[in-house]
């Protein structure tokens, strides 16, 4: 069973960074697709973005495409989000969630979710 772990949430200004991580275990971390995902208060959860299991391909939503990058370590069995310049707006619980199969943006495609981290951004 896949277990996901995510950490490096906190609270920022806006323009700062936060780097999120995700630790994987409990399987073959490079047969995955990984996702991050986010959900605000009172609003559905939102596809961020995801990366394919060799880390070749990433894909991420038009809200963040520019100042969020999606990278992940096969070595370490870790995903991460690196988030520069963020706004108000990206204030959410940010989860990480993984799937085997082809890169999609479908949260239900997604069958293993993390617990979430808290990212809080003031203005």
């Amino acid at each position: 069973q896949v277990q996901l772990v995510e950490s490096g949430g906190g609270l920022v200004q806006a323009g700062g960074s936060l780097r999120l991580s995700c630790a994987f275990s409990g399987r073959t971390f490079y047969s995955y697709t990984m996702g991050w995902f986010r959900q605000a208060p009172g609003m559905e959860r939102e596809f961020v973005g995801v990366i394919s299991w060799s880390g070749d391909r990433t894909y991420y939503a038009d809200s963040v495409k520019g100042r969020f990058t999606i990278s992940r370590d096969n070595a370490k069995n870790a995903v991460y989000l690196q988030m520069n310049t963020l706004k108000p707006e990206d204030t959410a619980v940010y989860y990480c969630a993984a799937r085997v199969g082809p890169t999609t943006t479908t949260k239900s495609s997604f069958s293993s979710w993390g617990q979430g981290t808290q990212v809080t951004v003031s203005s």
